[in-house]
């Protein structure tokens, strides 16, 4: 085929290509949109110019200065100030015990009641053992490429909402059942990891699509 020959990108697909910054900057930009998003929907105070912040306008404020520990985000808990979060970024290495033990240095000061890491390469045995040893609090451990997308967003997930400690008591009580007695979602399933849900946590899933139809579960996490 001769150059000439080549056909022409369709406008719909091209701009769906970019061309004007690294593929490493995207994928930051991407996974802490949806980082936030994540702890929005998990309750905690987000502004929203955070979340708008478009990829040209990140590539602009990180090409300034690529420090990873600039991606650093903490925030708390709308229904409770004392309980504070943080999302931290690991380097691209591997992280091993010592990444561990730096990010603790960094964190002991700030009071933090949960932690969320972000790693872009894989972790070792001993480093994520380490921090079940090091943080008296639960730390949620997330591949970079696992937040490129928001899962919540899926045009093929159903509504998931989390039951309040009473909506759980009046499920159980209406029905009649133990929470054990519920159907059971992974508490590594990609939603409850999502929403940061612990073991006993009730979830109301709601379908609405032709092939399910219109129907309430629930579910508990185990």
């Amino acid at each position: 085929m001769e150059v000439d020959d080549v056909p022409e990108v369709p406008d719909c697909i091209a701009s769906m290509i970019d061309r004007s910054g690294s593929v490493e900057s995207k994928c930051l930009f991407l996974a802490r949109r949806t980082a936030l998003e994540m702890l929005r929907d998990r309750g905690y105070s987000v502004r929203e110019a955070e979340i708008a912040r478009t990829l040209p306008e990140f590539r602009a404020w990180w090409d300034e200065k690529p420090e990873i520990e600039r991606l650093v985000f903490t925030t708390t808990l709308v229904s409770d100030p004392s309980k504070k979060v943080q999302i931290v970024f690991c380097p691209p290495e591997p992280v091993k015990i010592a990444t561990i033990r730096e990010i603790y240095r960094q964190t002991e000061g700030e009071n933090l009641s949960r932690l969320i890491l972000i790693l872009q390469n894989r972790i070792l045995s001993r480093a994520r053992e380490a921090i079940k040893e090091i943080f008296k609090f639960k730390v949620d451990i997330f591949q970079v490429t696992e937040l490129l997308v928001n899962v919540t967003k899926h045009v093929l997930k159903p509504k998931h909402e989390v039951l309040s400690a009473d909506q759980k008591a009046k499920l159980l009580k209406e029905y009649n059942v133990e929470d054990s007695q519920l159907p059971r979602m992974l508490e590594n399933d990609a939603v409850a990891r999502y929403y940061g849900l612990d073991k006993g946590t009730v979830v109301k899933v709601t379908y609405d699509s032709e092939l399910t139809g219109n129907r309430v579960a629930y579910r508990c996490i185990f």
